[in-house]
């Protein structure tokens, strides 16, 4: 064999060693520090355009709570308001649809905290009534002073208390 391709190899060799070793190490930063996860322009635009989709209210008085009987206080919520937490003032129209509250991105509200577990609370509706329940979270869920259990009436204008972040329902 030559010394040409003998140093050939040699160099290959490292490089091939030095590729195992970046490797190990990323795989090791990505188990201890997780992966890193980009913001979605959804975030960004919910932010700016929260209070932007203010047509919303008029097709919620007739919502099927309302006309079930449901008291006005329990059933008309058209938006989700946070009054205070990293994202206080932000806006959020509800639809029918159940939101899963938490640190996860998958989450329809994202709280960064420290104290809000990735799928922490779900806000869903229940035969025209809002209902906010806990998901087994560490720190729990709280509807004005009452810590939540699953399937709790949420009242209009009540404070919901997630982590740090508190919000209420609003027609």
């Amino acid at each position: 064999m030559s010394e040409l391709t003998l140093l050939l190899l040699r160099i290959g060799f490292l490089v091939l060693l030095w590729f195992f070793v970046f490797a190990v190490v990323y795989s090791l930063r990505a188990d201890l520090f997780g992966v890193k996860v980009r913001k979605l322009p959804v975030e960004a635009t919910a932010g700016a355009g929260a209070t932007a989709p203010a047509p919303t209210p008029a097709p919620r008085a007739s919502s099927p709570g309302a006309a079930s009987g449901a008291p006005a206080a329990l059933g008309a919520a058209s938006r989700l308001v946070i009054t205070s937490g990293p994202k206080a003032g932000l806006e959020l129209p509800l639809g029918d649809e159940p939101m899963t509250i938490g640190r996860s991105s998958e989450c329809g509200l994202v709280i960064r905290d420290d104290y809000t577990s990735s799928q922490h609370a779900r806000l869903l509706v229940r035969s025209g009534v809002w209902t906010i329940q806990d998901l087994d979270s560490t720190n729990g869920t709280f509807h004005g002073k009452d810590r939540v259990g699953s399937g709790t009436p949420v009242t209009i204008g009540t404070p919901i208390k997630v982590g740090a972040t508190t919000f209420e329902l609003r027609a």
